[in-house]
């Protein structure tokens, strides 16, 4: 597993036009760049506007300032910029997916213990989205296992089930654990821990994701708070 030291980032404005990513990729492939992640999309906004915006995730180049000079030397290319990768800027992601007083009540709890880690060190982010409608949910849910950095899933609500516990244990195969509230529903039965309180349950999200915390809802799974 890469550590997040060895990761490193650069973003590209290059043309509109077909070739770019061909072009760009081959350029880190010489200089023996592991790709990491991968993320396009066209400018809308600012004097870039309709151009296309390349952001890259890698780890093992030798010499980053050769690379940055070859990328700039690309003909489709505008701008190259190097950063720290978003690991190490926004770290791990706890995602709140469900009704809109539900989700603000988890956020709470989220927000207030992620700010007693991120003190001492440590990178903790918390996205929220509130969200009626079985089908609309279920979509969401399925979503957070492309989310790049997603740790945890809250499942807020009142009422789940159907499709949205189908993409629950969708989301639980790909690694990422499932805490929902306790709610009217099948999806309860479908997560790893079912927590009556919001504002606890938000809490719980980040103290199994930090790095520092004693909680692991490993060792938990399956109970009910």
């Amino acid at each position: 597993m890469t550590n997040d030291t060895d990761m490193y980032a650069l973003s590209i404005i290059t043309e509109n036009r077909a070739g770019v990513l061909r072009d760009v990729a081959t350029v880190m492939a010489d200089h023996q760049a592991n790709i990491q992640m991968i993320q396009q999309s066209i400018i809308t906004t600012g004097a870039n506007t309709g151009k296309a915006y390349l952001y890259f995730e890698f780890e093992e180049c030798e010499n980053h300032g050769e690379l940055v000079a070859d990328l700039a030397r690309v003909p489709s290319v505008v701008d190259v910029t190097i950063y720290p990768p978003f690991s190490r800027i926004f770290g791990s992601r706890v995602i709140i997916i469900g009704g809109g007083a539900q989700v603000a009540q988890v956020a709470l709890g989220a927000v207030n213990e992620a700010d007693r880690h991120n003190i001492r060190g440590e990178r903790i982010s918390v996205d929220t989205i509130p969200l009626v409608g079985e089908q609309t949910l279920a979509l969401a849910v399925d979503a957070v296992a492309r989310l790049p950095r997603a740790s945890i899933l809250v499942l807020a609500g009142s009422l789940m089930g159907g499709e949205v516990s189908r993409a629950v244990d969708r989301v639980r195969q790909a690694g990422i654990p499932v805490i929902a509230l306790k709610m009217a529903g099948s999806v309860p039965q479908h997560a790893d821990l079912i927590v009556t309180d919001p504002i606890q349950a938000g809490v719980f999200a980040v103290m199994h994701v930090s790095g520092k915390a004693v909680f692991d809802i490993n060792r938990v799974r399956g109970r009910e708070f």
